[in-house]
């Protein structure tokens, strides 16, 4: 190669690479400049909020207005990435940690008054002697009672961190007591019910997925195999979810090894795969999922694990679907914000989380409108969105789990009378009424056979007629006779829930007039395919 031709190649190459240099540059340059831009974009909130607090006219509540610029800012992203203030969020952990500070006492308000339904055990209030049925009239030097003071505000109260003292003036009978109670540690149990249906089934319900959820569950399904449990219905209805990780525990103890649970994935996520360890010891069991428009994120994980592998059938309407993977990210102040990162696909593909638009917050109200919870050709479902389960059943995406079975909501019950009673809480207020006049012969009763015998001896129809009629509502002629088969179970549960038996008292008794329940019963626990 000659001098010439060798310089001629060198000034090619010092042009390419000048070239890749400048190119290089450029996009080192532009990618500066992205960044740049950037974070100018999320620092103008910034300055704005400076300069409203060094020139706005009148003085600026700061904290308040950054977490309304907060809120306002997470808002255009999607509905359940929120800011919560350290008292939201300090209530919200609370509702699933499986322990608060507080009194230990379950109420309800049927009138104007609360009266308590449970004392639980161990706790602060059974230390001192509050007893079910107990009035509260006042909380402190506060006047609770016949003021129609809000549910809510009765709550706070009475909560407070464990040590603190609070004084508690019930009216029990004819006699008003005062009572001291230290607050302490609660536990917050998320089994609302567990007990046999018959011979062979067993039922239990879950409201929430607590941190004590796992613990809770394997407690109880322990009992009810060891009374002869073939079957178990698993009732998730209202139940808005909570804590993952006890979604894939309770979803182990069902299926194989190496079977898929659930896995995520988002924009800056890599897919995570879950899987069955096949430890678990209830993958002999016949399995029925109860699920409604109020199940959601968890119990929609564990709906869809069970069907897609064909482990269970799936009974009730489609569940809500929020199938968002979120982040909680706290800050100094106590405050903090969920962030979605990812979303919840079931084994088969199917993303759990719905469409979000600007009827989001209206989607169960327009079920009830469009007909979806009445007629199961009114369900809608993306029939562009096809996926299989484990034995080659075909299911569709679109958000939510589809129920295997359908059972519309019933509505041929609700006579005027009925309506008339649950309008003005007479139901309630006759259980409590009842409680009153049996009060000693309730707190006795601690087994099912005896309060069934209890409860025949009563002759509650007609009571609680003439408790309606006192009230301003007299059934029209033969209004009972058509009311009473839907009635007298739901006051019979109402009664007994007042005694040791509790809310196992109010299912067992409830469950009769549950349609989803029946439908449960009446199939067959094994997928049809």
């Amino acid at each position: 190669m000659n001098s010439r031709h060798g310089t001629i190649i060198q000034l090619i190459v010092g042009i390419v690479l000048g070239v890749l240099v400048t190119l290089a540059t450029i996009r080192v340059t532009d990618t500066k400049r992205m960044k740049d831009a950037k974070y100018g974009n999320w620092r103008k909130l910034n300055l704005i909020l400076d300069q409203v607090d060094r020139n706005y006219v009148d003085t600026v509540d700061v904290v308040k207005m950054t977490d309304a610029a907060v809120t306002a800012a997470l808002a255009k992203l999607d509905p359940h990435s929120v800011y919560m203030p350290p008292v939201q969020l300090q209530q919200s952990e609370a509702d699933l940690a499986g322990n608060f500070d507080g009194i230990g006492i379950q109420f309800n308000v049927p009138n104007d008054t609360a009266i308590v339904l449970e004392v639980i055990p161990g706790g602060p209030s059974e230390k001192v002697g509050l007893q079910p049925g107990d009035r509260l009239l006042k909380v402190n030097d506060i006047v609770i009672a016949g003021v129609k003071y809000h549910q809510d505000s009765i709550v706070r109260r009475l909560k407070g961190p464990a040590g603190t003292k609070v004084n508690v003036t019930v009216k029990r009978d004819k006699e008003v007591i005062p009572f001291d109670i230290t607050r302490g540690k609660i536990p917050v149990h998320s089994i609302d019910a567990a007990f046999m249906i018959n011979d062979t089934t067993g039922y239990i319900r879950l409201s929430k997925f607590s941190r004590t959820t796992y613990q809770e569950f394997s407690t109880e399904s322990l009992k009810l195999l060891g009374l002869g449990m073939k079957r178990l219905i698993f009732d998730l209805r209202e139940n808005t979810g909570g804590y993952f990780d006890q979604a894939l525990r309770l979803s182990n103890e069902f299926l194989e090894r190496k079977d898929d649970i659930v896995y995520m994935e988002g924009r800056n996520r890599k897919k995570e795969d879950y899987r069955a360890d096949g430890k678990g010891i209830l993958k002999d069991i016949g399995l029925t999922v109860l699920i409604d428009e109020n199940s959601a994120s968890s119990s929609e994980i564990f709906a869809g694990a069970i069907q897609d592998n064909d482990r269970g059938v799936i009974v009730g309407r489609r569940s809500f679907g929020k199938g968002l993977v979120q982040e909680p990210i706290y800050f100094t102040d106590g405050s903090g914000v969920r962030l979605t990162v990812a979303r919840f696909y079931t084994p088969s593909g199917r993303c759990i989380q719905k469409p979000y638009g600007d009827d989001y917050d209206y989607d169960i109200y327009n079920r009830y409108v469009g007909g979806e919870v009445f007629s199961v050709d009114s369900i809608k479902v993306n029939k562009n969105d096809v996926h299989t389960t484990s034995h080659g059943r075909t299911v569709y995406g679109g958000g939510g789990i589809v129920p295997d079975i359908f059972v519309p909501v019933d509505t041929t019950r609700a006579s005027a009378f009925y309506l008339a009673c649950n309008r003005k809480a007479i139901q309630m207020r006759y259980a409590s009424a009842m409680f009153d006049k049996y009060r000693k012969r309730l707190l006795e009763i601690d087994n099912f056979e005896e309060m069934d015998r209890f409860l025949s001896r009563m002759n509650i129809p007609s009571s609680f007629v003439a408790f309606a009629t006192k009230e301003g509502i007299v059934p029209a002629r033969g209004e009972w006779a058509r009311s009473e088969a839907y009635l007298l179970p739901q006051l019979k549960a109402l009664v007994a829930r007042y005694s040791k038996l509790g809310e196992n008292a109010f299912y067992k008794y409830y469950l009769p007039v549950d349609e989803t329940v029946n439908v449960a019963l009446r199939s067959s626990s094994e997928v049809s395919y």
